[in-house]
């Protein structure tokens, strides 16, 4: 059925500024979450006597391993807890994991958003603001609000892991929401280590 003569007519989702199905594509990007729709705020929708018992019945114990790693070649990540995440235990913190091939390294960018890192395994280093920070397996590092970051996997034959915690919802709900992306990862595994993959059991 039409609308009436006069009606305001509906705006594509793309006019509406609303991200569509080629959203960020004109850029080279790697990983396809840098592209879609995602959702960096769950919505709270219900009473709250149903919002409550949804909350008391979620689950106290996430499996990382039923969660798939995304991205690669060089690195993987996979996020077990986050607002688009199918946990609905919390939405004031994110928790991801990362995969760092041999040699490999992150995207160059910065964030509002502070950042927690653990480091699971391997050795490396970041570069904050400019600044070198030695890292290695058993490590807590700190990325300061507004930091220009990136991280380095210094071994050139095994992998690195690292488990970071961040608040980046609650910030992203304040409408603290610019990142910025610098330069990408690189688009190839590093030379003997083609067949590299991001372990299975975590």
């Amino acid at each position: 059925m039409n609308p009436p003569s006069g009606a305001p007519q509906q705006k594509p989702a793309e006019d509406a500024g609303i991200p569509g199905p080629k959203h960020n594509q004109e850029t080279p990007v790697v990983w396809e979450r840098w592209q879609k729709k995602r959702t960096f705020v769950r919505a709270l929708e219900g009473t709250y006597s149903f919002l409550t018992k949804e909350l008391l019945e979620a689950p106290r114990i996430i499996s990382s391993k039923s969660v798939p790693w995304k991205g690669g070649p060089n690195l993987y990540g996979k996020h077990p807890i986050a607002p688009g995440a199918a946990a609905k235990i919390t939405q004031a913190i994110e928790c991801h994991i990362e995969a760092y091939a041999p040699g490999a390294y992150s995207q160059k960018h910065g964030h509002l958003n502070s950042a927690c890192f653990f480091i699971i395994k391997g050795r490396g280093h970041d570069i904050h603001d400019g600044r070198r920070i030695e890292w290695k397996a058993g490590d807590v590092m700190f990325v300061e609000n507004g930091c220009v970051h990136q991280h380095f996997n210094d071994d050139p034959d095994n992998e690195a892991i690292l488990l970071v915690f961040k608040a980046k919802p609650l910030f992203l709900f304040m409408h603290l929401l610019y990142q910025k992306m610098i330069s990408y990862p690189p688009n190839k595994l590093p030379e003997g280590h083609e067949d590299w993959t991001p372990p299975k059991d975590i």
